[in-house]
C-alpha cells in the first residue's frame, strides 16, 4: 500500500457494485456529468475488469477495462472522489489494473486522458498515432 493511502481505504474488483454509487462519483467529473443510472448499470454489465476503492461503504474510486485479454486493453473512467484525491487512490487503481491476474498477458494498455502527467508518472507514454473517433450525438451534445 502506498504510504500516502489511509489505512481505512480498501480495494476490490467489483462489477456488481451498486450503479447509484458510481453515478454519485461520476457527478464529480465534468467528463462524466449526465451519465444515468440505467447507462451505468449497462456499462458495468459489459465491463471486463473493474477496480473499486472504498472507505467503508462509500465508493471513492473506480477504474474499468475493456480487453481481449491478450493483445490490447483499454482503461476507462479512472475517477477518484474529490475528497480523496492526492492520497494515492488513483495510482493504486491503475497499478491494480496493470497487475491484475486476468490481464497479465495483455501487451498494450491504451487510454484517453486529459491528465497525461498523472499517467506518465505511472509509466505511460504519449504516442503519435492516426487515431480517429466517431461520436453519436446525445440530446444535441457531441461526446
Amino acid at each position: 500500500m502506498p504510504p500516502t493511502l489511509k489505512p481505512a481505504i480498501s480495494f476490490a474488483e467489483k462489477k456488481d457494485l451498486d450503479p447509484a454509487k458510481l453515478v454519485r462519483l461520476y457527478q464529480q467529473a465534468p467528463w462524466a456529468k449526465g451519465r444515468t443510472l440505467e447507462d451505468a448499470r449497462e456499462m458495468l454489465r459489459h465491463t471486463d475488469v473493474a477496480v473499486t476503492a472504498w472507505d467503508g461503504d462509500l465508493l471513492i474510486g473506480f477504474g474499468r477495462v475493456l480487453t481481449d485479454y491478450v493483445y490490447r486493453a483499454s482503461i476507462w473512467d479512472v475517477i477518484v472522489d474529490k475528497a480523496y484525491q492526492g492520497q494515492g487512490v488513483g495510482t493504486d487503481i491503475v497499478h491494480r489494473i496493470l497487475n491484475h491476474p486476468r490481464l497479465k498477458k495483455v501487451q498494450l494498455f491504451w487510454l484517453c486522458t486529459r491528465m497525461p502527467g498523472f499517467y506518465e508518472k505511472l509509466g505511460f507514454s504519449s504516442k503519435e498515432q492516426t487515431g480517429m473517433v466517431w461520436s453519436r450525438s446525445k440530446q444535441g451534445r457531441q461526446e
